[in-house]
């Protein structure tokens, strides 16, 4: 099932379309917070955004570009603020399509099909693990953590995501060399704590510290 996150503060507008997708199997996810959007949007990591221009606090072009410091998420503007100028500044602001209010349901809902199936139907759904406010897309192996991003090497990448995948688990050090190199081979153990570290040293680079810890003899935990 799909999740759309509709970020509309007229509330009757928002509910009508939550209820007419919900109607079509998709999973309908109203922003309640608008001082909050971008949390509400990693908390939830939906799979398509329907935006309003015109919102409290912040406008809808802000929040455009806040999400796409992380994602690529695919985002249809909705908006009565039709004019060739609105609708560019839509578009370049990193909008995938733009529907002019009054509009019809079974026009965005074709929409909204034809933009899921561009965006996944090749490419996958993009995978997030997130902790603490570390958030790792896999995809793209990168870390993103309070608006600084740092993008991984494909081993520093991989023993992120398994250390996350089995958060508060100790990972042995066996374990993380046979996911690595998967070889019957011998190692050399110091290339794991080489990986490790530099895995690390990129993680402080954004503000991450001691995110990764260490159990003598054992392995690691996040």
């Amino acid at each position: 099932m799909y999740k759309i996150m509709i970020i509309e503060d007229d509330k009757i507008i928002a509910r009508e379309m939550k209820t007419f997708l919900e109607s079509w199997d998709y999973q309908g996810i109203l922003v309640h917070d608008f001082h909050q959007v971008l949390e509400e949007w990693q908390n939830t990591n939906p799979d398509l955004i329907l935006m309003d221009i015109s919102l409290p606090y912040k406008n809808g072009y802000y929040w455009t570009e806040q999400i796409r410091k992380y994602s690529k998420v695919p985002i249809i503007f909705i908006s009565s603020r039709n004019d060739n100028m609105n609708i560019v500044m839509a578009l370049s602001q990193g909008g995938d399509d733009f529907i002019a209010k009054p509009f019809d349901l079974q026009v965005l809902l074709y929409k909204i099909k034809a933009l899921l199936r561009r965006t996944y139907d090749f490419s996958g759904k993009t995978e997030w693990l997130e902790q603490n406010g570390v958030r790792f897309n896999m995809d793209e192996n990168l870390v993103t953590y309070q608006d600084r991003s740092v993008e991984l090497t494909k081993n520093e990448g991989k023993i992120l995501r398994l250390l996350m995948e089995k958060k508060d688990k100790i990972v042995w050090r066996e374990e993380l060399m046979e996911y690595l190199w998967k070889t019957d081979y011998y190692v050399d153990e110091n290339a794991l704590s080489v990986n490790i570290n530099r895995l690390r040293k990129k993680l402080e680079r954004i503000g991450i510290h001691d995110f990764i810890q260490t159990k003598k003899g054992l392995g690691y935990l996040v």
